[in-house]
């Protein structure tokens, strides 16, 4: 059985390693992740065979990314930036002036047009579709001689636990390239969370630090006693009811503290999780919102990932902000496996 040869990459907006860990476990040799956040210097190192370069990407060198692969016949360069900027939440307040993060697509750009590696990938959130950067983008790939595709892949389709619709590009210098439309058994958070120990509301498992709860008010812990996996807060009695949804303006978000459902795939992880009020991020179970632990593996990160050293204190606010903005690492894998099947396809050789 002959192999199509290693694919080396380089991963721009690493993160905590989701996208990296998931071309990894694909077979793709992903040599350095680069993120502005030193944080990610740990995860990246730690769980992967990856260098981590603390840069920006809008100031990083084509020789940076060049040195990275060496003398590698086939390259990938993957450019997962920031989806803030493009987030329908952002419009409103972004529509009248351009935000510089914007230009940070511009800057992936600019590197895949000096670098010209074999290979290119990018995911994104679906709003980017619309907009005039992401048009630009396509058409520099295309006049650069890539052949491209790009749609929008549910995570459900996948095998990914929770409903996270993202958008998916990827270009090849090597043929004609296509995203397959992908429809797996949908996984449940019983089947992903399940067997994670019980803990409490401001607890932690004292085998994984990670595995912690956020606190909850006397209250908030009143009202998640009365929610029903599914439910929303009508389900309460009327004097747990906040005065907000009480308004007509409120009756719009039944889903904030809501709790999951076992048998369902879990809702879009955001950077707030953690909290039971932020969404339907109550456990369909216990009287707390899910751990940073079970954030992490409805991100389809393993459970062993380590994302800080031992004994460093947890901060639910930036371990919630580098688990909710990851790429998951199932859709990292669905990625690689997509780009590692079509060099096989295009050099005539079989896996």
């Amino acid at each position: 059985m002959r192999s199509a040869g290693t694919i080396a990459a380089v991963d721009l907006f690493c993160g905590v390693g989701g996208l990296t860990h998931g071309l990894t476990r694909a077979g793709i040799d992903v040599r350095l992740g680069v993120d502005l956040d030193p944080a990610c210097r740990y995860p990246i190192e730690t769980n992967n065979q990856s260098r981590f370069l603390e840069a920006d990407v809008d100031e990083l060198m084509p020789s940076d990314i060049q040195r990275a692969f060496g003398d590698s016949e086939l390259t990938l360069l993957a450019g997962c930036a920031p989806c803030q900027p493009f987030s329908s939440y952002a419009q409103a307040a972004r529509r009248a002036t351009p935000h510089s993060d914007w230009e940070l697509l511009n800057a992936f750009s600019k590197l895949v047009l000096a670098v010209k590696p074999t290979l290119v990938t990018m995911e994104n959130v679906p709003p980017l579709l619309k907009q005039p950067i992401f048009r630009k983008f396509v058409a520099d790939l295309h006049d650069a001689g890539y052949y491209l595709d790009y749609r929008v892949v549910d995570g459900r389709n996948i095998g990914l636990p929770q409903r996270r619709q993202r958008l998916v590009l990827v270009a090849s210098r090597l043929g004609p390239i296509s995203i397959p439309e992908t429809e797996l058994p949908q996984v449940t958070v019983r089947e992903t969370i399940e067997g994670l120990p019980p803990i409490s509301a401001g607890s932690s498992d004292p085998k994984d630090p990670l595995h912690s709860a956020a606190s909850l008010s006397d209250t908030n812990l009143a009202r998640i006693r009365h929610s029903k996996p599914g439910g929303t807060w009508r389900d309460w009695p009327p004097e747990l009811v906040a005065p907000c949804h009480k308004r007509s303006t409120g009756n719009t978000f039944p889903s904030v503290y809501g709790r999951m459902e076992w048998d369902s795939p879990a809702p879009t992880m955001t950077t707030q999780c953690y909290g039971f009020g932020n969404g339907r991020f109550g456990h369909p179970e216990q009287d707390r919102a899910i751990s940073l632990r079970e954030a992490a593996m409805i991100q389809s990160f393993p459970e062993d990932y380590a994302f800080i050293p031992k004994g460093k204190k947890i901060n639910f606010n930036v371990l919630g902000r580098m688990i909710g903005n990851a790429v998951p690492v199932r859709l990292g894998e669905f990625i690689g496996d997509l780009l590692v099947e079509h060099v096989a396809k295009s050099r005539g050789k079989d896996e």
